[in-house]
């Protein structure tokens, strides 16, 4: 018997260590959402938006007052990576955060998300563009 055989015929319950990881990825996954709903909603957008994909770019690309277009450049493999740390920025400078909390949101969106959103930062339209 081969190590891959012993591997297979383990039962230890490793289903139970998946469903808490899946919980967590769903914990995280609510409060991301959350967040992006009282962002929106602090817009003055639909809070709604956040739960539907594609719109949600397209609300997003609005409030940080870039073009509607660029929902065509998130499909560009690569492209996407940049445009996507862009409007990161941009959403934080939205905000009246710096470019660095803009980052965060981009890198680490379940803790920078919900502090953007759960805080006093009130939305200010004009300063991503500035």
């Amino acid at each position: 018997m081969n190590a891959w055989m012993l591997l297979a015929q383990r039962d230890d319950g490793g289903g139970a260590g998946a469903m808490v990881v899946l919980l967590i990825e769903l914990a995280l996954v609510v409060l991301i959402l959350a967040g992006f709903w009282v962002l929106f909603t602090k817009a003055g957008k639909p809070g709604w938006a956040a739960i539907i994909p594609i719109y949600n770019v397209i609300v997003l690309l609005e409030i940080v007052g870039k073009p509607v277009w660029w929902v065509i450049l998130y499909l560009i493999p690569c492209v996407n990576i940049v445009i996507a740390l862009l409007v990161a920025i941009d959403l934080a400078k939205c905000f009246g955060k710096g470019a660095g909390f803009g980052i965060g949101v981009w890198l680490l969106p379940f803790i920078f998300v919900p502090i953007l959103a759960f805080s006093d930062a009130r939305y200010q339209p004009m300063a991503a563009t500035v």
